[in-house]
């Protein structure tokens, strides 16, 4: 779900970023990349709007658009152009100005929308305390009074009484959401599984951690329009204006974090479209893209970082042994190999220690949890590519002749994501996918008029 606006104007007074303290430098500028631009600190006097005034746009105070009933006037979208400007600390300039304007009108319609559905719930009444709750909650977070974040607010012309109802409508929205799609976002015990076994089963191959800006066509007039912004995004970002920040504002991609705007997590190589691949094998580390045409829209890349794959796999294994001594006769090989060919049909995890107990001259043993690189050489290729269940055929080591049994198999090392983490990432990427289609419906049933 999306941060509002104030959340991320909070985030943006605090010293750093997520991505970084630099900003990324293009594939085609290995230049020394420049400092992130602000991190402001009001209380100190140097954020943008001690530096320079608010900016000025020439646009009249007469109805811009209407949502069904209600109305967007020149005002209004002014207002929340100031706000995008301040939170993505993209510097309008008569080229992008424009794409400012368009991504502003498109936030302001989602409003009303959003506003409108929530006074269709009795019990969504959001409160001016939850608003100074907030505000209070984004000024501790940048380490200053209330009054001085909303006077910070005010020096670059963002009005109070607008900046308030846009929390309103966001915290509201904010508790809709996860209250009406919440048993729907949950995902089942198959889909978490399918999800481990795909994590596990790639997490050797080559791995992008990436951030992307998605700038979707529809929205913005077109693909020309769409890679004409891209363009101006990006030499933003060079400028210095936070990647997080643009990807807030500018995006239509949902993020895999729920904290980090324009996160796309780890992806795995083989795993996007072509034309995407190929900019993530060329990109380095702290690099960020050119604009990247696919259908539908232009994807800006931002390589936060690479690497090789886990080196750790690990498997858990259990067996059934026939001991012959390194010595033993042709004879004595083939007639364990028959029993163990015997028992092999009917055997799986649960049962295959039960039917060494069964099985006179059979051994059986849980070899538990291990790096497959630390097995036995003779069972390494079936622990590496036997499917979870699987029983291998015979393999003959020194001590004897074994059918080992992949009971279990995952990515070993601090990157490897547990059942749990795996579950709310999932949960989270429903729950995105949800509101999109929730306001896209609502979007569809409106009456959207332009002036």
């Amino acid at each position: 779900m999306r941060y509002s606006t104030g959340a991320a104007l909070a985030a943006l007074l605090l010293a750093g970023s997520a991505y970084g303290q630099t900003a990324p430098a293009t594939a085609q500028t290995p230049a020394p990349q420049a400092p992130v631009a602000g991190a402001p600190n009001p209380a100190a006097g140097d954020g943008p709007a001690a530096t320079r005034p608010a900016p000025q746009f020439e646009m009249a105070d007469g109805i811009v658009a209407t949502v069904n009933d209600k109305i967007i006037t020149g005002f209004d979208l002014r207002q929340r152009m100031l706000m995008l400007i301040a939170s993505s600390q993209v510097q309008p300039t008569e080229q992008n100005l424009p794409a400012i304007q368009q991504a502003a009108l498109n936030a302001l319609i989602e409003e009303r929308l959003k506003a409108q559905e929530i006074t269709k719930f009795d019990t969504l009444k959001v409160t001016d305390q939850e608003i100074d709750e907030e505000i209070a909650q984004m000024a501790r977070q940048a380490g200053v009074a209330p009054a001085a974040y909303m006077q910070f607010l005010q020096q670059g012309g963002i009005q109070p009484n607008a900046f308030r109802e846009n929390l309103r409508t966001e915290i509201g929205w904010n508790q809709l959401v996860p209250g009406r799609f919440n048993s729907r976002a949950r995902p089942s015990t198959l889909q978490v599984d399918q999800e481990v076994r795909r994590l596990n089963e790639t997490a050797a191959q080559p791995q992008y951690l990436i951030g992307e800006i998605y700038i979707e066509a529809s929205r913005v007039g077109g693909q020309e329009a769409a890679m004409n912004g891209a363009r101006q995004l990006v030499q933003q970002i060079i400028q210095g204006a936070p990647f997080q920040a643009v990807a807030q504002q500018f995006s239509s991609a949902p993020s895999a974090s729920a904290r980090v705007p324009g996160d796309a997590g780890w992806v795995v190589k083989g795993t996007v479209q072509p034309a995407l691949q190929t900019i993530f094998d060329q990109l380095q580390a702290g690099q960020l893209s050119n604009p990247v045409a696919v259908d539908g829209g232009v994807y800006i890349i931002y390589m936060r970082d690479k690497r090789d794959g886990a080196a750790t796999s690990l498997v858990s294994l259990k067996q059934l042994m026939v001991e012959l001594p390194e010595t033993a006769s042709e004879a004595d090989i083939a007639a364990a190999t028959r029993t163990l060919e015997g028992l092999r049909q009917g055997l799986n995890c649960d049962n295959i220690l039960s039917q060494s107990r069964a099985t006179p001259g059979v051994i059986g043993s849980d070899l538990g949890e291990s790096d497959v690189a630390n097995l036995a050489p003779q069972f390494q290729q079936f622990a590496r590519t036997g499917e979870i269940g699987s029983v291998s055929t015979p393999i003959r080591t020194p001590l004897g002749l074994h059918l080992v049994a992949v009971c279990g198999r995952r990515v070993g090392g601090p990157e490897a994501p547990n059942r749990q983490q795996v579950e709310g990432r999932l949960r989270g990427q429903n729950l995105a996918v949800l509101e999109r289609r929730y306001l896209r419906d609502l979007r569809n049933d409106a009456l959207i008029e332009f002036k």
